[in-house]
């Protein structure tokens, strides 16, 4: 298992362990892909997974660029699109952090919002 197979498998436990409904996982659109799509009471939670080594030079976090946050909006609205829901969407990212012993998690709910992008 790689690297971010392992971090979103990890994240998926974390969540379901939180009470968290897992909808899918590694959602396809034309637009790009959703590491997690999950269910946290009134939201429905678009969930990107960043896994990264200890001794890496960039944190997990960097790697959500305004780029891949476009690509994650527009994921997202195809999936609003095709799956009629009553939930609130949201937005949070997964930094996994592996090296010796077990991987720390640190977990932003809304990192971001789906305001500012002109999506089409």
């Amino acid at each position: 298992m790689n690297s971010g197979a392992f971090g979103e498998e990890w994240v998926a436990r974390y969540l379901q362990k939180k009470g968290w409904e897992i909808l899918e996982r590694n959602y396809h659109s034309r637009y790009g892909e959703i590491d997690m799509i999950a269910v946290d009471g009134p939201y429905i939670v678009f969930v990107e997974v960043k896994t990264r080594s200890a001794d890496s030079i960039a944190g997990p976090l960097e790697a959500v660029t305004p780029g891949k946050r476009k690509r994650l909006i527009r994921t997202a609205l195809d999936y609003l699109q095709a799956h009629e829901l009553n939930l609130q969407p949201r937005f949070d990212v997964a930094a996994v952090v592996v090296g010796q012993g077990e991987p720390s998690v640190e977990y932003l709910e809304d990192a971001f919002d789906g305001g500012g992008y002109e999506l089409f």
